[in-house]
């Protein structure tokens, strides 16, 4: 029962129920990738008159995040490329990086050195730094 509720009322848990009916009934599975997302497109490579292209999109294993679609992928997903990367032999550049989540908002949050919450306390100003006091 809480699987089906999470299906209805949230889109953050994989797909919700409605994108789930839409795949079945007008989406053909392209391809998936390392970390178990599944990449669909109109059925036949089939024009939305709409849009005026094919329409893809993703269905996330677990969590959406949008950081979560690889290089390969997020090119196909863009109309970067035409051809996905399950049918043509995809190699990942020598200075692409394997993925790393969004650590935004978590302890492992990128903080910079003049940061507060870096280690806590501010460093001395340089002397380049004079405060305003009122009335001067």
């Amino acid at each position: 029962m809480k699987q089906f509720l999470l299906k209805v009322f949230t889109w953050w848990n994989g797909q919700t129920f409605g994108t789930q009916l839409w795949t079945s009934r007008y989406g053909e599975l392209v391809g998936t990738d390392e970390q178990g997302n599944r990449y669909y497109r109109t059925k036949g490579g089939k024009i939305d008159p709409t849009l005026l292209f094919e329409r893809r999109w993703v269905v996330y294993n677990g969590y959406a995040e949008a950081t979560r679609v690889p290089p390969g992928w997020h090119g196909w997903m863009h109309h970067t490329v035409d051809v996905p990367p399950t049918e043509q032999n995809y190699t990942a550049r020598e200075w692409e990086k394997p993925h790393v989540p969004n650590m935004t908002g978590t302890p492992q949050a990128y903080r910079p050195s003049g940061s507060t919450l870096a280690s806590g306390r501010r460093p001395k100003a340089t002397g380049d730094y004079h405060a305003w006091t009122p009335g001067s």
